[in-house]
Formats: C-alpha cells, structure tokens, sequence
C-alpha cells in the first residue's frame, strides 16, 4: 500500500466527520482494490452534502458506463437550485471512456458543486492529468486491499472506533471468516451489535461464533494453533471435521497453512540473526498480535527451520493434489487428514 491502512482509515474518517460538520472538498476522487473506503466516503458525502429537501433539484447520479465527460462536466457547471451547493456523484467512473478528461473541469471547479468520482476495483492513472489535478484542488483517497496479516491489526482498529475491544482470538476468528473483505466484517459486525447484551464493552470468541455462526474449535485458525503445539489427536480431530465440510476447498486451507508455515520460517530465521529479538523484532516478521507469540516460541521449537521447509515443500505437493493433480479416488477429506497426519509426523 502507498500508505498504511491507520493511514487512509484516518483520512477517510476525517472526510465523514466534515462531512457531518458540513465542510466539503469541491472535488473527490476515490478510488483503489478496497471498496469499503471508498464507499464509506461516498455514502457520507452523498447522506451530509444536501437536505432531502434539496436533492431533487440539486443531486446527480450517474454511472461511467452511461456518460462521457462532457455530460458530467456540464452537470458540475450548472449552479444549485434554492440551496448553497449542488452534489454530482459519478459512481464506476473506471468505465468511463474518457475520464481524464474531467481534469478539465477540475482544474477551475465551482465552490457551489461537490462533485465525487468514485472508482472501483480500480485507480486513476497517476501520471495524467486527473489524479494531478484533484490532489492539487480536491482531495484524493486511495483504498488498496488490505493483506491477510494486515487483518488481526485492522479489525481491532474498526471495533476501537465502535466503542468496543475484541479479544485477540475473536479477531483472528473473524478474519479468517472475513479473509480481507472489509464489508462482510463490517455487516457481520452490525449484526452483531444488534444482540450483544446492553454496556458490552469486549466482543469474545463466544461472541463471535454464537453471532456470526462460526465456530473456532473447528476452523483453520485453531488446526495451525494446534499444529504449532503438536497436538496431534486434536489437530487430526479439526482437520477431518473441516475437511468434512461442504464448503471445504483443499486450496484454500493448503494456503492458510501456508501462511502459517511462512511465518514460522520467518521467525527462525530471525532467531537466527538475534537469538533475543525485541518484541518490535517480532510483531515486523509475524505481523501478529503479541497475544500470539507464546503460540510461535513454540511452533518454532516444533518445526526448527528444515522440519518447516519441509512442511512447505509438503504444502506445495497437497496444493497440487487439491487442484486435482495425482490424487486417484482420494476425496478433499482424505487429503486433509493425511496432509495433517504427515505434518505432525515431520
């Protein structure tokens, strides 16, 4: 990312707080992989900027598919009808052939028209004349995709600005639920708020499952766990109840073990370099809470650094396998128990 995720999370909060206060940018472009930002911004703009009274006269929508530039420059033009401004909000503006030509427009905007491009999936070229010119007169949010480690760090940041704490655990419970969609943590969240009892003040692992309908004895996240301590029957327990189930896909657990492998790797040889790394050391290699270092002191004993490429170079040939390379009648099921079995026994 260009910036960090406490960066642009920061931004777009101070945008919606204007907005509320009734301060606007004449000119936003949003944009980047990551839509949640993108439209949190846009809703708050679009809820604040007008009256309902207003916008009948005073609010455009348009879609980049059904418009060229000219058609929005002239919308953007026009002055607002019984209010102080007018909102032109151009939403998939990515599919709009000859968007850079809205620089036009934006080098000499109106102050009586906020007007909001808002990309998805996609970015504004840096190089043209777009992008230079609403970071000198508007401003510009870039939303990049958060990455899986990113997501026990962010999920505790989001439920900080709802009033609540969540438990290391019930973090990592929920992202591997969630993966890195920030809108289905956030809907899932708001559905839980709804039936968490009155003065909550910490969302729990129990939370989590009894709400969101997952269940942590029985998920990736608890099979690594297990396999970092060795705990062989429980481990062999987890991975025939998820390799069992009927939206179980091999490459995608074979990834999360991956994950979990790498850092372990990364972690050795750390210890390597610095038999007594800092914690500062530690969170940078595993990008975990230090709520979890107890877990990786004793992974790292368990799989010293040829046990663990060992365990990957095991994961590479079961990433075959689950894609249907060489596995005769053996079903996803199977294939999990026994790639377990074989990692405990490395």
């Amino acid at each position: 990312m260009a910036k960090g995720f406490q960066d642009i999370d920061s931004l777009c909060r101070g945008i919606v707080n204007d907005a509320v206060s009734g301060v606007f940018k004449p000119v936003y472009l949003l944009m980047g992989d990551e839509p949640y930002y993108v439209d949190m911004v846009c809703d708050a703009i679009m809820e604040h900027c007008l009256d309902e009274s207003e916008r009948d006269f005073n609010q455009t929508v348009c879609y980049g598919a059904d418009v060229d530039a000219e058609t929005v420059i002239t919308a953007a033009r026009r002055y607002p009808m019984f209010a102080d401004r007018q909102l032109v909000v151009l939403k998939e503006a990515q599919m709009m052939k000859n968007l850079d030509d809205l620089s036009i427009y934006c080098q000499n905007p109106l102050d009586s028209t906020v007007l909001v491009i808002a990309m998805h999936g996609a970015s504004a070229d840096k190089r043209k004349s777009l992008y230079k010119t609403v970071s000198k007169m508007g401003v510009v949010v870039e939303s990049q995709a958060l990455r899986d480690y990113e997501m026990t760090s962010w999920i505790p940041m989001y439920y900080r600005t709802r009033g609540l704490d969540i438990e290391p655990d019930a973090a990592a419970l929920l992202a591997e639920h969630a993966g890195t969609d920030l809108n289905k943590i956030a809907i899932e969240t708001e559905k839980m708020f709804k039936n968490l009892p009155e003065g909550t003040t910490k969302v729990t692992v129990a939370d989590i499952e009894k709400n969101v309908g997952i269940s942590r004895q029985y998920s990736i996240f608890e099979l690594t766990k297990e396999l970092s301590f060795k705990n062989s029957a429980k481990a062999l327990r987890i991975a025939a109840y998820i390799g069992s189930s009927a939206k179980f896909a091999m490459p995608m657990a074979v990834a999360a073990l991956y994950t979990h492998f790498y850092r372990i790797l990364k972690y050795s040889a750390l210890l390597i370099r610095d038999p007594r790394p800092t914690n500062d050391q530690k969170v940078k290699v595993l990008s975990v809470s230090p709520y979890f270092f107890k877990e990786y002191d004793a992974a790292v004993r368990n799989y010293p650094l040829k046990k663990c490429m060992a365990v990957i170079a095991l994961l590479k040939d079961y990433d075959y396998k689950g894609k249907g390379g060489d596995v005769g009648e053996a079903t996803a099921a199977e294939l999990m128990l026994e790639l377990t079995a074989k990692i405990l026994n490395i």
